[in-house]
């Protein structure tokens, strides 16, 4: 007793040391700690994840742009009155006063049909043989031509390699006093065909056409080209006619309409 009496300062002190060493010595793992804890709830403030935003809708703005790339135009020739006053005519068939508008009247309401093919008919006929050697007759019919005289049929004697008008005869297939197959090569074209007696060479040359021309109630038919039609006052040349349309040329300003076939009908 008597040394705690004599110490017990000493020993309180000592105790005291001990206990702030301690705290010292825990003090830096409890800023650790309180950093770390710190740290964390920043983290979870500044860091914290972010929803993605939805897409922008640019729909009304898209169509806004489409519309201004449009160009607007006003249409002052068709349908506009006030600038392009409307012609009327007289109808011939029936005195009837109808609206001269695209379609009604003029080349463009006539109505096409019955396409006819015109061709070119090549025929061997026959075959004659002399002492000089074998000649053929061959016929041919050119069904397009311009002139009525050209579309009769013409015959040819021809032998072999001797050019006339038409063709060549390049080659005899089988006897000559009776050949299977004659090839001959066309003046017009350059091209090579073959004939038999059994066998025709044809091509589709051009076409004849029926025209109908309602406002005036009038009728051509087998019509070909290089014709002429008379309609609302103004004739029209037949330029061309094939398995889908005729074209008619304006005499007056040579301005060409196409017509197809069955389109007005």
């Amino acid at each position: 007793m008597d040394f705690l009496k004599k110490h017990y300062e000493k020993i309180i002190l000592g105790i005291v040391l001990v206990a702030m060493a301690g705290g010292a010595a825990f003090l830096p793992i409890m800023i650790s700690r309180e950093r770390n804890d710190l740290k964390e709830k920043s983290d979870a403030i500044i860091n914290r994840p972010v929803k993605a935003l939805p897409p922008l809708d640019l729909h009304e703005a898209e169509a806004a742009l489409a519309r201004a790339s449009t160009p607007l135009t006003m249409d002052l020739a068709s349908s506009n009155r006030v600038f392009n006053s409307m012609p009327w005519q007289k109808r011939m068939s029936d005195g009837m006063v109808i609206k001269n508008v695209e379609g009604n009247t003029g080349p463009s309401a006539v109505i096409a049909t019955n396409p006819v093919p015109l061709n070119t008919i090549i025929s061997l006929d026959s075959v004659t043989t002399t002492d000089t050697g074998s000649r053929y007759v061959i016929s041919v019919e050119r069904q397009a031509a311009t002139s009525v005289t050209a579309r009769r049929k013409k015959q040819f004697y021809a032998s072999l390699n001797a050019k006339n008008e038409a063709f060549v005869i390049r080659e005899v297939k089988g006897p000559p006093e009776s050949p299977t197959e004659l090839v001959l090569e066309l003046n017009d074209t350059g091209e090579k065909v073959a004939i038999s007696r059994e066998k025709n060479f044809q091509r589709v040359d051009g076409y004849l056409a029926d025209l109908r021309y309602e406002p005036e109630k009038k009728i051509w038919n087998q019509r070909r080209v290089g014709d002429s039609i008379r309609l609302a006052g103004e004739d029209y040349n037949i330029v061309a006619i094939n398995k889908n349309e005729v074209v008619l040329s304006a005499k007056s300003n040579n301005k060409k309409t196409l017509i197809r076939f069955g389109a007005n009908s």
